[in-house]
């Protein structure tokens, strides 16, 4: 796999294979539940979703205790984590790739993405916004830490690694037919499901 970034060279390494034990716990599972049943709580019953950078499936495990016969498709560049996802959802459609190389002919209802455009380098995030755009049907739903204006972070010692900012607005300024439907923050203190402070955005095409 060719990699058009250092940041993808990151996450398909070893700091990828890292991750993967740090993000699954049965309590993680129950706040992803606890979170997407606020997120989607405006979602007409979807047939089918994608997310963006799905890793070991945490995300999608809630989201398919939403909606049981809902068709999970993902988009994730580190291989190990595409084989705890296949074992986690033995009928996932998996796409082993930089979310930068994926196409596809189809449209899914949902396009989701938490915890990844933060570490999407700034000038590559116009191609993340189209490709969440073009596949979406109807929804996008966008997870990630939220700052007005746009800051880069030391992410666990790593320079160029996180970056902060308005992503749904930027989305909604760019593609005139989107609308904000809902919006939330779970907080990392919450005593029940905390959440790494994330904004949720759902936003819907007109």
């Amino acid at each position: 796999m060719s990699f058009q970034t250092e940041q993808e060279e990151f996450w398909a390494g070893d700091f990828g294979d890292k991750y993967i034990l740090r993000n699954q716990s049965d309590a993680y599972l129950a706040s992803n539940l606890n979170f997407f049943s606020d997120a989607m709580r405006k979602i007409v019953k979807p047939e089918n979703v994608i997310e963006f950078g799905a890793n070991i499936g945490m995300n999608l495990m809630a989201v398919k205790m939403l909606f049981p016969d809902i068709l999970v498709s993902a988009i994730e560049i580190n291989h190990k984590a595409t084989t705890e996802l296949s074992k986690s959802l033995p009928e996932i459609e998996i796409f082993n790739q930089s979310i930068y190389e994926f196409q596809t002919d189809k449209q899914y209802d949902i396009t989701l993405i938490k915890g990844v455009l933060i570490h999407i380098p700034p000038e590559k995030l116009s191609v993340v916004y189209e490709k969440l755009y073009r596949y979406s049907k109807r929804y996008i739903l966008i997870c990630e830490y939220y700052n007005p204006s746009p800051v880069t972070i030391n992410y666990r010692g790593h320079s160029n690694r996180l970056f902060k900012r308005d992503f749904c607005g930027e989305m909604l300024k760019t593609y005139k037919d989107l609308r904000l439907v809902d919006y939330g923050f779970k907080y990392h203190l919450d005593p029940l499901f905390p959440q790494d402070d994330i904004t949720w955005f759902l936003i819907e095409k007109q």
